[in-house]
């Protein structure tokens, strides 16, 4: 898969909402369906959330000189619109709430050229320390670097996906 990302801008500057990750269907993505199967679409969110996860200061850096690594807690996918091979997606994100081991953030997945939503993406991951293989909190410069990203993103609109709760009965 080939994913491309624009590096972290300088703290003076945080998009609202960060827009930097694309990436192309592949034909082995496509199922019976004719379409992207799910467990892509699942790689699909992860990869283009290695940017935004840059732009929070956890780089490959940081990761490297303080031991330190993410871990997914929790994610929830919903499913818009089918996307099929060789579609471009562009992919947004924003994040909507943190601790001091956690990061709660939000991405949605836009069709490139026919700009609709095909799917979105809500997850939480944990700042953990790689050998005790357990969260441990953040350093005060990370944490003010996740402060500034979330103040530059908790005036955007919340998506009506954050907090959805699966069932059989759509909500009315």
């Amino acid at each position: 898969m080939s994913a491309t990302s624009s590096k972290p801008q300088g703290s003076d500057h945080i998009p609202a909402p960060f827009a930097a990750a694309t990436t192309v269907v592949l034909p082995e993505w496509i199922d019976y369906n004719g379409h992207m199967n799910v467990g892509y679409y699942h790689v699909a969110f992860d990869i283009a959330s290695e940017a935004f996860i840059e732009l929070l200061g956890f780089t490959g850096e940081y990761r490297e000189a303080h031991g330190i690594t993410t871990f997914a807690l929790e994610s929830h996918l919903a499913f818009l619109r089918e996307v099929k091979v060789g579609d471009r997606l562009r992919f947004e994100a924003r994040l909507l709430d943190f601790d001091y081991k956690r990061v709660h953030f939000f991405q949605e997945m836009y069709h490139a050229e026919e700009g609709y939503l095909a799917a979105t993406y809500e997850s939480v991951s944990a700042h953990v320390d790689i050998a005790s293989r357990r969260t441990a909190p953040m350093g005060e410069a990370l944490l003010a670097r996740v402060a500034a990203v979330h103040e530059a993103h908790r005036h955007l609109p919340r998506p009506p996906q954050v907090g959805h709760v699966i069932s059989a009965h759509p909500r009315r």
